[in-house]
């Protein structure tokens, strides 16, 4: 990026910075797309380049939300594409949904966080599992951006494994009673609606939604988090909720209902990690052709070049990868271990590259002039979140083989 004009943010002066971005299909894998989905792809892409690429190394600096782009957000048709039109969505496939999460996060993994969060977390469980009076209240709402969603699933100490969840709830005749905590969770502070994964008192996990204002019910902001900065985490905090009971999620119960929502999300993910992994590589690629090093271009040396040649092996992979698993989503035909595999093969491919992309640039790959270290500390939290690495890995293990090893006692 380079330095375009100066705007101001209450009484400071930041610059912006015009995205210089060009597209790279090293297979041609575009030939496999539709016309829609290409066009969705361009006006997404023209939208960060304008309103979100200019705005958000600075917003990361400040470890700020840009609350002012939620309505670009909706206009774009980041909220819920695939959501059908009479909710207020627009019906789109699966593949136009992981183009819509590439190009987010080749801006930034956080801004992707909340677009895929209100769409696979929040809206995915209401239009699959909800009530019909839940789905016109909600729904369109939540596509417009009127309304923001979050997830609660993680506990403070339990994130692999959620079926040890603690919160709870209990009919008390006319509504439930919610208690309980939920940590690391996208949007928690500006969420008007919170989907909430909890069990009642005969242990089966159901889905509430938890609204804005609910008497009992906080949700405080994580702070000096050194990755994905420009997204906005908290926590979900429940102290005898009165929740009424048109608000559990009708359609389905048990501990398959959230992961199910988890692949959605995992497949946007899936997506959204080229973005990042390409706009590193785009970096690294113009910078190595500029930098002059011994009186030439440093694209010029042999482990430069084994470095980007590596870069773009990797991309073509993970897009022929997401490709194929998109044309099966569309078909229902994507198993949960499936979605598994890319997504822990492409954050890894992705962090992957970062570094290497940091490399190229030298020490400039530390600063905000280039995007490589702000890529590089928001993937550290994908490979995390929604499915660790080594999670992912043992969840193929499992499909493979038969056999679990995710536990040691025989159950």
């Amino acid at each position: 990026m380079k330095v375009d004009e100066i705007f101001t943010f209450g009484d400071k002066f930041y610059k912006m910075k015009t995205d210089l971005y060009q597209h790279h299909d090293y297979y041609g894998v575009d030939e496999l797309l539709t016309e829609e989905h290409k066009l969705i792809r361009d006006s997404v892409r023209a939208w960060v380049k304008k309103d979100l690429s200019p705005i958000i190394e600075d917003y990361a600096q400040k470890s700020e939300f840009p609350k002012q782009i939620i309505p670009g957000l909706a206009e774009i048709g980041a909220f819920g594409p695939y959501i059908p039109e009479e909710y207020g969505g627009q019906g789109l496939d699966q593949i136009s949904y992981g183009i819509i999460m590439q190009e987010l996060e080749r801006c930034d993994s956080g801004v992707r966080s909340c677009a895929s969060v209100q769409s696979s977390l929040v809206m995915y469980p209401i239009w699959k599992y909800g009530s019909e009076q839940q789905k016109k209240k909600f729904l369109p709402k939540l596509a417009s951006g009127e309304f923001i969603g979050c997830f609660g699933l993680t506990e403070p100490d339990h994130g692999s494994n959620p079926g040890g969840m603690l919160t709870n709830f209990k009919d008390m005749g006319d509504h439930y009673l919610l208690n309980g905590a939920k940590l690391w969770i996208t949007n928690s502070p500006i969420a008007d609606v919170a989907v909430v994964w909890a069990k009642n008192e005969e242990g089966r996990v159901h889905g509430l939604l938890v609204e804005k204002g609910m008497e009992g019910f906080t949700a405080p902001e994580i702070h000096d988090k050194w990755s994905l900065r420009a997204s906005i985490t908290g926590e979900l905090v429940f102290d005898n909720v009165k929740v009424p009971k048109e608000n559990l999620l009708p359609g389905r119960s048990g501990l398959g209902a959230p992961l199910s929502c988890l692949d959605s999300a995992r497949y946007g993910i899936a997506w959204g990690v080229i973005g990042a992994a390409l706009d590193c590589y785009d970096s690294a690629l113009r910078y190595s052709k500029e930098r002059i090093q011994f009186d030439v271009p440093i694209a010029s040396f042999q482990l430069t070049q084994k470095k980007l040649a590596e870069m773009i092996t990797e991309i073509t992979k993970a897009q022929l990868l997401t490709w194929r698993l998109g044309v099966l989503r569309n078909e229902g035909k994507a198993t949960s271990a499936q979605i598994s595999m890319a997504k822990r093969n492409n954050v890894d491919m992705a962090l992957k590259i970062a570094r290497e992309a940091r490399q190229i640039h030298g020490g400039m790959g530390i600063t905000g002039e280039y995007p490589i270290m702000r890529h590089m500390m928001n993937l550290e939290s994908v490979i995390t979140y929604e499915g660790t690495h080594d999670v992912h890995l043992l969840i193929t293990g499992l499909d493979i083989t038969g056999l679990s090893a995710f536990r040691n006692d025989g159950k």
